[in-house]
């Protein structure tokens, strides 16, 4: 399953039943998320505009699975009702679910919010699954090789690009004072002003306490969001185009 993502570098982990649904009941929920992060693209120009939030990729990943798929942002509402009197009500709100025949897909793109995103999506994810309305909970992040290799990828482009000052930067981005204070202390340090930017760069906008790879698979192993059934994949740094 998901055998062409994984050629391409995609990380795949399926927990608690969750390959076995997709493969025996909902292979169509399969095989359209893998069409779509099959088509993903990065430019390295967009890492350095973008930086964090929701930048053009998860628009686009947005704009894929909802326009041709029909995987649409859905609010489910739940209420408890005793002796016909409302006791409680709560509502879960889901960028991207899809109902099949056989059970029904959320998924959540966390491309670069801070890391306790993934707390939310979990915990979303077990009581929705708890109360029986979703089937499977999915997760889209950066993946390890490219989060391990985003000062390489900013590195390279400052190079290519000819961005050796504070002034050639202007053209991508705006750094903010702090920003420019963090970058030309790196930049001294590393005696190299690409490097010193790349790296000061990366860990402000991608640092540890955003949303990747290993902090997803942390959580997961801590049983965060168990026992619903997960499928969480992770982009490659094969993707960008420097």
């Amino acid at each position: 399953m998901f055998e062409k993502l994984k050629k391409k570098g995609f990380q795949v982990l399926a927990l608690h039943h969750a390959e076995a649904i997709l493969k025996h009941d909902m292979v169509e929920a399969a095989s359209e998320l893998e069409q779509v992060l099959l088509n993903v693209e990065i430019p390295a120009e967009e890492l350095v505009r973008g930086g964090g939030g929701e930048g053009e990729l998860t628009q686009r990943i947005r704009k894929s699975l909802a326009n041709e798929h029909g995987w649409k942002k859905h609010n489910f509402e739940i209420k408890k009702i005793v002796d016909g009197e409302e006791k409680e009500s709560i509502s879960h709100e889901v960028d991207h679910v899809k109902r099949f025949k056989a059970g029904t897909c959320a998924l959540e793109i966390e491309w670069n919010n801070k890391d306790p995103f993934f707390d939310r999506d979990l915990e979303n994810f077990k009581r929705l699954h708890a109360d029986g309305v979703i089937s499977i909970g999915s997760i889209v992040t950066r993946g390890e090789s490219l989060q391990s290799s985003l000062r390489e990828i900013v590195g390279q482009f400052a190079r290519k690009h000819g961005i050796s000052n504070i002034a050639a930067l202007s053209k991508y981005y705006a750094p903010t004072a702090r920003q420019l204070e963090l970058i030309e202390r790196t930049a001294r340090s590393r005696k190299s002003f690409e490097d010193g930017w790349a790296h000061a760069f990366v860990s402000d906008k991608f640092g540890e306490a955003t949303t990747h790879w290993r902090k997803l698979e942390d959580r997961v192993h801590r049983g965060v969001g168990n026992p619903c059934p997960l499928l969480l994949i992770g982009i490659p740094k094969q993707v960008v185009v420097v």
